[in-house]
């Protein structure tokens, strides 16, 4: 192995992959909305706005607290 090559990880490391999420598909409807909302009225459009801007935030915060719960990186020892 070259010295530009990284390491291979130490068999058994698992990768993290986020569970399985409806904010995806809120987030694509919440932004539907909107633009319906720009074109048919404002109440869709504040309600499109109001949902999208929640699904963002509670997004940032579940995977704020993943990112929290993963173990610290153990290659910098």
């Amino acid at each position: 192995m070259s010295a530009l090559e990284p390491d291979p990880p130490p068999a058994g490391e698992h990768i993290h992959l986020p569970g399985p999420s409806l904010q995806p598909i809120l987030l694509a409807f919440g932004i539907t909305i909107t633009l319906v909302g720009v074109t048919l009225g404002i109440f869709l459009l504040v309600s499109g706005l109001i949902l999208t801007v929640w699904v963002i935030i509670r997004w940032i915060l579940d995977t704020r607290r993943e990112m929290a719960a993963l173990p610290e990186d153990l290659s910098a020892h």
